[in-house]
């Protein structure tokens, strides 16, 4: 892995997608046969930036990220589906949980400074229906609940995505280690976070769904150095 998950140029579109494999020895199995079916291939398109695998810590789904320049390049690009075939020949069985296009939003530098991320959390956030304008408040409300208060220790970034429809929120947050996220959820909120502000972000209109996972780095593919895991 090259260890770099910094945000393209532009912002562009981003894509998240899941898939559901069920155990952590299909995990690396499934991660293997998606480098060797990219490896094996062009890079489809100068338009896709990177594409990120994780597997999450509990073994059992992995986490795609795909960033693009444009929307237009994402739905343009001729990529060869073929690859998955491979990865399904190579590992049958896996559930495709499907993909939410987004945008990038906001951005939080943490308070450590170090090498590339131990642990990636991500957290989901659905709404009741599309609304984009709703979708921006929240994490508008998001920073000013906690822009007065210090960044946890171990955090590197926090990246806000909202998706294309309005009916999703991520929190792609990325830590020093897994241990340093755990530690810091189990702090109670510091003084300088208003708990009635917070209250109201968790109660935010159409909210119908909150949940997060964490993930390590395993895999990013470039153009100029794909495969690197």
């Amino acid at each position: 892995m090259d260890g770099s998950f910094r945000e393209p140029e532009g912002g562009g579109v981003t894509l998240f997608g899941r898939w559901r494999v069920g155990a952590l020895h299909r995990q690396r199995a499934t991660i293997d046969a998606i480098q060797a079916a990219w490896r094996a291939r062009p890079w489809p398109s100068p338009e896709l930036l990177a594409y990120d695998v994780l597997p999450s810590t509990d073994g059992t789904t992995l986490l795609h990220r795909s960033q693009w320049t444009s929307a237009d390049a994402c739905r343009t690009a001729a990529v060869d589906p073929s690859w998955k075939s491979e990865v399904d020949r190579a590992v049958p069985g896996i559930e495709r949980l499907g993909v939410v296009g987004c945008r990038s939003y906001r951005s939080r530098a943490g308070g450590a400074d170090g090498p590339a991320p131990g642990c990636v959390v991500l957290v989901t956030r659905v709404f009741d229906g599309p609304d984009a304008e709703r979708a921006d408040g929240l994490v508008d409300a998001l920073f000013d609940s906690t822009c007065a208060t210090p960044a946890p220790v171990g955090l590197l970034v926090a990246r806000f995505y909202v998706g294309l429809a309005g009916t999703h929120v991520f929190n792609w947050a990325e830590w020093t280690s897994e241990a340093a996220h755990r530690s810091a959820i189990t702090r109670q909120l510091p003084a300088t976070v208003d708990a009635s502000r917070w209250q109201r972000i968790c109660d935010w209109p159409g909210l119908t769904g909150t949940t997060f996972d964490r993930f390590h780095p395993a895999l990013r593919l470039t153009a100029s150095g794909a495969g690197e895991g």
